[in-house]
C-alpha cells in the first residue's frame, strides 16, 4: 500500500494508473476505522481495479469545536487494518493541503435536503461536508466513491452534490455495518462509557419497533411513542426522530403509495452523538 500525505503527489501516482484504463474506487473516511469502514473497502476493491481510501478529519463540518478536538486519531493502527483489506492507496493528508491553505467552507444548495434533520441542529455542517467531499472528488477523480448508509442524509446530499456539479462519478450507498448487539459501527462508539454502551442498543431495538408499528398506526403517532420510550431511559437522551422521504427527506405527514421511507434517529449517551436510520 502506498501513502500519500500530499495531493500533488497522490495525483501524480493516480495519473499512472488512469492512463492504463484501471477503474480507481474511492473511499473517505476520517480515520478510527472500524469493520464497517473495512467491510466498505471490501467491497470497492471487488468492483475496481485499485482503491484509494482517504483518511482527513475535516474541521469546517464540526459545529462543535470540543467534538472535533476528541475525535480519534489513531493513523498507525487504521495503516495496519488497511492493509488487511489489500487497500491500494491512502491520502492521508492535513488541512493546508486539501484546502490550499485557506480552511473555510463553501456555501452549497441541495434542494432543501440540508435543512432537514441533521441541518435543524448542525448548524453549516453540510456546508462542511460538501466543501470536503468535492475537493476529494476532485483530487482523487475516481469512478466510483462508496458511503455507509449511516450517514444516509449525507449520502443524499453527495448525490445531489454530484450531480448538480457534473462529476462524473457514481456515487454508490452501502448498508449500515452492525456490531452484534445492533449498535451502529461508529468511530465514536469508542468513546462511550462503560454504561453508555451497554445501553446503546436500545437505539436500534427502539428503531426496529418503530418499523413494525409502521402501517399500523398513523405516521404522526410513532414519532410520540419513540419519545415516551427515551423518557424511560436515564442514560440516553433523545434529540430528534423522525420518519421521512428516502429521497426528499422531508418529514412524512402521510403514507403515500410506491414512496420509500426511514426513521432516522439521533440520541445523546452522555456528551457521545449517536445517530442511526432504518428503512420502513
Amino acid at each position: 500500500m502506498k501513502v500519500f500525505k500530499t495531493k500533488s503527489e497522490l495525483k501524480q501516482h493516480l495519473l499512472g494508473l488512469k492512463t492504463n484504463d484501471k477503474s480507481v474506487g474511492f473511499v473517505p473516511t476520517m480515520g478510527a476505522l472500524h469493520q464497517g469502514h473495512l467491510s466498505l473497502i471490501k467491497h470497492a476493491k471487488k468492483k475496481n481495479d485499485f482503491i484509494v481510501v482517504s483518511i482527513f478529519v475535516n474541521p469546517t463540518q464540526f459545529d462543535n469545536k470540543e467534538d472535533l478536538e476528541k475525535y480519534p486519531n489513531t493513523l498507525d493502527k487504521d495503516i495496519s487494518l488497511l492493509k488487511t483489506v489489500s487497500c491500494d492507496v491512502l491520502y492521508a493528508p492535513n488541512g493546508n493541503d486539501v484546502y490550499d491553505n485557506n480552511i473555510v467552507s463553501q456555501n452549497f444548495n441541495f434542494d432543501g435536503l440540508e435543512h432537514q434533520m441533521e441541518g435543524k441542529f448542525r448548524d453549516g455542517h453540510f456546508n462542511g461536508v460538501g466543501t470536503v467531499v468535492k475537493k476529494l472528488l476532485e483530487i482523487v477523480e475516481p469512478d466510483k466513491a462508496y458511503f455507509g448508509e449511516k450517514d444516509f442524509q449525507q449520502l443524499q446530499i453527495i448525490k445531489k452534490l454530484v450531480k448538480k456539479h457534473n462529476l462524473p462519478i457514481k456515487i454508490k450507498g452501502r448498508p449500515i455495518f452492525r456490531e452484534e448487539d445492533g449498535l451502529a459501527m461508529s468511530s465514536r462508539n469508542t468513546r462511550l462509557t462503560k454504561g453508555h454502551r451497554e445501553s446503546a442498543p436500545f437505539i436500534y431495538k427502539t428503531l426496529k419497533r418503530a418499523k413494525i408499528k409502521f402501517g399500523t398506526k398513523s405516521v404522526d403517532k410513532i414519532p410520540k411513542w419513540v419519545v415516551k420510550e427515551f423518557k424511560k431511559h436515564p442514560l440516553l437522551e433523545l434529540e430528534y426522530f423522525t420518519i421521512a422521504d428516502e429521497k426528499t427527506l422531508q418529514t412524512a405527514t402521510k403514507i403515500e403509495k410506491n414512496q420509500k421511507y426511514r426513521g432516522f434517529i439521533a440520541v445523546f449517551a452522555g456528551e457521545i452523538r449517536l445517530i442511526d436510520n432504518i428503512r420502513f
